[in-house]
Formats: C-alpha cells, structure tokens, sequence
C-alpha cells in the first residue's frame, strides 16, 4: 500500500480496528522506540557539538539522522508531551498549562491508532499528563514528576509496584524487561521510554558525585545579559545568581531550612539509604565549605552556581546517556536495529546560563529549540543532518507514517518519513507556530505566541503587558536586539506579522487572532 495512498484515507479514528491492522501490514511497519527525556539541551550533547560527552545518545544520531532545526510547540513538559501524542497544538489538544491542567485522555493519540492496528505499545517512566495513559498494552509510570531516589510507588494497569532505586535506571530496566519478557516478537510494537532526566532538582546517582567536578564549563556570552528592549525577559525569575536556591538547585543544605524549596530539597536526599545519604553528604559537605569560605560578590555569586549547577546537570545527564547506550545494546543484539525507528527527543530544550538563565518557557531559542535524533532501518536513507524546520507536532503523523497506519486529518503535524526516505524538503513548511500559556507562575515567563521562519521571529506578551519582539536570527541568533521598532525592519515586519496570522488560521487559534493589534 503505497503511502500517496494512505494519506488520502482522512478519517483513520472512523475506521475499524481490523481495516487498520490490514492497512499497517499491507505496508510494512516498522517498530518504533522514542527515548523521550526532560529539560535535555542540546547543548549539552556531543552529538550537537556540545560541552559534555554522550556515547550512548550519539550512537542513535550516527545510525541516522539529526535534526538542527526541532522545535516544540509549548515549552513546558505536560503540556509539551500533549502536542506530541496528540499532533496537536496546546489549544487543540485542551492541555495548555501544567499548572491545575488536565490532559484528557480520551481524545485520539497515536498509541491508541497503533494498538488499533495491531501494535504492541507500551510505555515507561515519566507521564506527567494528570491522566492514566490509554492506548497501551502496559505501563509503569511514575506519580507526578517522579523522584530520582528510591520512588514509593510505581502506576501500573490495575495496580502500583512499590519501587527502590534510581529513576533514571529504574526507567531502563523496566524498558528492558518489557522487551525482553512482555513483547511479543510476532507483532510490530511501539516502546515510549519517558526519563525523568535531565528535570530539575539535578540529583545525581550517588556513584557520580564525583564525575565532572574537574571540568569548567564555558560562561556564555550572554550570561550577563541586560535585557534591554525585552520587557519579558527582564520580568522573568530564571536567573541562576538570583533565583537558584541555595539549597535545592545548587545543594548547599541548610541546616535550619529557610525556604520551602530547601526543606523539599532535605526530603529528598532523605529518601537515599542510610548509607547513600552518609556518601551523599560527605561529598556536598565539601562543597557547602568551599561555598562558606568567602564572600562573593553579586557576579561572583553567579557564576559559582553556575558551575555548581552545570556539573550536577552534566552528571544527571551522564547516567541517562549509560542508560540509554544499554537499550541500544539490546535492540543491537537482537537484531531490532535493522526493524526499529529509534526516536531520542527532549520534551524542551533549557537554557544552560544563555542569558544568565536556567529553565525553558520562553520561545527565545535555547528553550524552543530541542533535540531530535533518530536512528533508521533498512529502507529508510536519509544519513547525517536535516535542517528542515520540523516540530513536536509532527512526531505522531511521523510514527503513524512509519507504521502504515491512516494520519487522521485532523492532526495538525506533518510526517517526517519524505525526510527519512532522503527527500530534501518538507512541502508546505516554512515557519513554525508557538504558544505558551502558563502565567502567573514558577519563573513568571509572560505568555506569548509567535512565528519563526528560517531566519526571522516574531513574537507577541501578552496578559502582563502588550508588547511585540521581532528578531533577525542570521544578524543577532543570541536574540539580543528586539527591531520591532526599527524602521529598517519595517518591511520584514509586516511580512512576518501576515505569516504569523496565516499560521493561526492554519492552525485555528481563535484566542491569539483575537489577540493581535497589528
């Protein structure tokens, strides 16, 4: 069944189970793993050229493909994991915010077409939609956001498995037995593997405390940025010097805990052994004394955390990669590599000190942009880097594509396979849209929408303030000049603003149409 054909069939959730399952094996599927981390910047990949190593993450990009220019539709993880089931904007999908929200799991994903048609799906480690997944044949997932240390409870069907151990291993092991005693091998299967890594409060396995604590990492250029004509930018509380606790970012424990977050933050070191919390002690002991042996000033402050900060991160990171190096093993040794689509993607990217900022919401680059690498299978070409401007919407027409399985026409993403299969452009894409809805919150990021093409973004805050960004990313990609106002600019501006209103009619946000003042 050739694809040109599949793509006319519009009304996949309409059609029965058994004609999907017919369809998906008239055309030869593919399995399919996504390695789907949280809070992972690119720039802290090796296989993007960034500050650390990553053997095990490398591994799928040099078996395929990378892609330069992945972007997400809302930068905030439940929210972010919503558009990519979905292949939907947040404002489609109905889960806009993290923040008292709700994902309603009723609605079509792309699991539940795959099990449709006949796939064996399963999923494993972080959820954080609120809801219990549907459209799988088994899932482990953790509550909420998960714990690195020894998690109480596991969410199982019908049930919930008291759990010891680190996250980010545990999330390995429990992929790994899922393919080695719950797969069937005479089925097609979709495997979601969802870390809790690389997510804030950067907990380290107590056998890395000590990786890394030789390297200095580079200050950006911008980490003492002075936001000037960027009203949004200055508002938001991401600062490492100013809005790192102490405590739980940066691991300086208080023995009278001062804040909420460093109380939260000796809970969760209590929940190591006995005898991890004696190591993990005697290794930040040394630490909390470097940090009480001066005084510091303002910058000084700021740029000790940030080392601090980029060492923890880069160790959380380390046991995600070693985690990731075993499933691919795996998957190698059974001969799955030749059969199997491996995904590795982050639900964001994260801002490692660009702008003197950690955390991500905003659609500045750092933190729109995000990492996405597949390894290919036999039939599927396409080797080395893509530019195209792709996004986390497309990741669910993209692994229906891949499976035969009919893209309903509702989604609003695009498939990725005419790349895969070598193809050098994606019809009908040259810009991307984004949302992002959460505020008044954590780190009070304003909210926004835009468009971004290959070389321009345009940008609107909104509800605190009204107020415009227009940037050119070839002149300033540090997005440092807001030429909104600049008559030079006036041209590329009301063309950027004529893409922005076609791309919210494509795409049918009533909200930011109404919201407009151009």
């Amino acid at each position: 069944m050739k694809t040109e054909y599949l793509s006319l069939i519009a009304g996949a959730a309409a059609l029965s189970p058994a004609f999907q399952k017919a369809l998906a094996q008239e055309a030869g599927h593919y399995n399919v793993v996504i390695i789907e981390s949280d809070d992972h910047a690119y720039q802290m990949m090796s296989c993007y050229g960034g500050l650390m190593k990553t053997p095990g993450i490398d591994r799928i990009a040099e078996g395929g493909v990378r892609f330069d220019n992945s972007f997400v539709a809302n930068s905030i993880s439940g929210p972010s994991r919503a558009c990519t089931i979905t292949g939907k904007h947040s404002h489609k999908n109905g889960y806009l915010q993290n923040v008292n929200s709700h994902f309603d799991g009723d609605q079509q994903t792309f699991p539940k077409l795959l099990h449709a048609a006949g796939y064996q799906t399963a999923v494993v480690g972080k959820w954080h939609l609120e809801s219990l997944p549907q459209g799988f044949d088994y899932w482990e997932i953790f509550p909420g956001q998960g714990e690195y240390y020894n998690s109480n409870t596991i969410i199982a069907p019908n049930d919930t498995i008291p759990n010891k151990g680190y996250a980010t291993d545990l999330v390995a092991d429990k992929s790994l037995a899922w393919l080695k005693e719950r797969r069937d091998p005479s089925k097609p299967f979709f495997l979601w593997i969802e870390h809790k890594a690389v997510h804030r409060d950067w907990l380290p396995r107590v056998k890395d405390l000590e990786k890394f604590e030789d390297t200095t990492f580079p200050v950006p250029e911008t980490f003492f940025d002075d936001y000037a004509g960027r009203p949004a930018a200055e508002h938001a509380e991401m600062r490492i010097g100013r809005d790192m606790d102490i405590a739980y970012d940066v691991k300086v424990e208080q023995k009278t805990p001062e804040t909420d977050l460093a109380a939260r933050y000796t809970g969760l070191v209590n929940r190591l052994s006995p005898e991890g919390q004696k190591e993990y002690r005697a290794f930040y002991d040394k630490i909390i004394a470097e940090y009480n042996s001066k005084k510091r000033s303002e910058k000084e402050e700021a740029l000790w955390k940030y080392q601090r900060y980029m060492r923890d991160y880069a160790k959380v990171v380390y046991a995600m990669d070693e985690s990731i190096g075993r499933v691919m093993d795996y998957l190698e040794k059974e001969g799955l590599l030749d059969t199997t689509i491996v995904m590795y993607m982050s639900d964001q990217g994260f801002y490692m000190g660009e702008h003197g900022w950690f955390d991500k919401r905003f659609m500045y680059e750092e933190s729109f942009r995000t990492p996405l690498i597949m390894h290919l299978p036999k039939g599927l070409d396409a080797r080395g880097v893509i530019g195209e401007l792709v996004q986390n919407i497309d990741i669910a027409p993209t692994v229906l594509d891949a499976a035969g399985v009919p893209i309903p026409a509702d989604m609003q993403g695009k498939s990725l396979m005419p790349l895969l299969r070598g193809e050098k452009q994606l019809p009908g894409r040259d810009a991307l849209y984004y949302h992002f809805y959460e505020y008044p919150a954590e780190h009070m990021v304003m909210r926004h929408y835009g468009v971004r093409t290959d070389r321009y973004k345009l940008m609107h805050f909104y509800d605190k303030g009204d107020f415009w960004e227009l940037y050119d990313l070839k002149e300033d990609p540090a997005e440092l000049h807001n030429l909104y106002d600049d008559p030079k600019y006036r041209a590329v501006r009301k063309a950027m603003e004529k893409t922005l209103l076609a791309e919210q009619i494509r795409y049918d946000d009533k909200l930011a149409i109404s919201l407009n003042n151009f």
